[in-house]
């Protein structure tokens, strides 16, 4: 079996996301090779060479357009292919045309890739990342979803905002379901070291929990607000998507709140949700159980029974 590269990656869908993670990447200086695939093989020609009119003002790296038998080198493979979210529908409404479209995509990549990491990306990605598990049969450290990686920097943003302060120094984490019922833990969130109430009552700013409350309702509405105005999310995500990717590529053992499947931790079996992980270049190297309250230690709880319950209607 071909021995893979990890400074070489495969996007399979160039849609809005599979496009702006490519460029994101290509700027990344992390890769030497990233290889398009649509099913639109037109699309996929263009973006690819649009994208590699940026390499002059930036490193040398090689940005083809191909197909399934390109992959068979990549060490890691992201799916971002699939029917996008319109306006006003839910991410698990989704399901199930994306897991039919899934199904298809996974059993090319297994055909030609059984040694890469394999990212999901695709909405609803907690569960298409337990398809992928279950359809591929590959360990389960070496399939991740992008999780609430991306709802976790969009809380960052909105606490630093919010406090006044660089959301860099902001950590929290955003985990459960991609979507509707994940939980925004505040019982450990704080500012560089400093839990937020500390903080406040430093800075001389009011500790309102009904005011976190409503941002993290703002995280979790964003994605519906963003489609509405502009019809499609593809920044944020890209840039999470690069995150995720730099952690492999560098061997970094950093920790992010990806998509990973619970085999005991916080309570939970069998399914597949934001929380966070240690990430390095053999993909989930641990599952981390950080502090929660009873109330998100319940919130998680809720999270995962919705998650289980829309794969029990596939």
């Amino acid at each position: 079996m071909q021995k893979t590269n990890a400074r070489s990656c495969a996007i399979i869908g160039c849609g809005n996301v599979g496009a702006a993670t490519a460029y994101a990447l290509m700027h990344s200086r992390l890769l030497s090779k990233i290889v398009l695939i649509d099913i639109n093989k037109k699309k996929a020609f263009g973006e690819a060479e649009d994208i590699s009119h940026s390499l002059p003002f930036n490193a040398p790296m090689e940005i083809v357009a191909g197909d399934y038998p390109d992959i068979a080198d990549c060490g890691i493979v992201i799916i971002t292919a699939g029917a996008n979210q319109v306006p006003g529908e839910s991410r698990i409404a989704l399901l199930q045309e994306n897991a039919r479209i899934f199904r298809s995509i996974i059993d090319n990549v297994v055909k030609y890739n059984q040694n890469g990491i394999v990212l999901i990306v695709t909405n609803p990605v907690d569960i298409l990342t337990y398809i992928t598990l279950a359809r591929s049969e590959l360990p389960a450290e070496r399939v991740i979803g992008s999780g609430t990686v991306l709802d976790t920097a969009r809380l960052k943003e909105k606490v630093g905002r919010y406090l006044g302060v660089d959301s860099r120094n902001v950590h929290s984490f955003v985990i459960g379901e991609h979507g509707d019922s994940e939980v925004a833990v505040w019982s450990s969130a704080n500012v560089s070291g400093i839990d937020l109430t500390s903080y406040c009552a430093e800075r001389k700013i009011e500790y309102d929990k009904s005011a976190l409350d409503r941002l993290a309702a703002e995280v979790m509405t964003s994605a519906y607000r963003i489609i509405e105005a502009k019809g499609a999310t593809y920044y944020g995500i890209a840039d999470s998507v690069r995150r995720i990717v730099a952690a492999i590529v560098n061997d970094e053992h950093t920790i992010l709140p990806v998509s990973a499947r619970l085999k005991g931790e916080y309570g939970l079996y069998d399914v597949c949700m934001g929380i966070p992980c240690i990430i390095g270049r053999n993909g989930i190297e641990q599952i981390l159980e950080i502090p929660l309250d009873a109330t998100e230690h319940s919130r998680l709880h809720r999270s995962a029974e919705a998650l289980k319950t829309a794969i029990s209607e596939l």
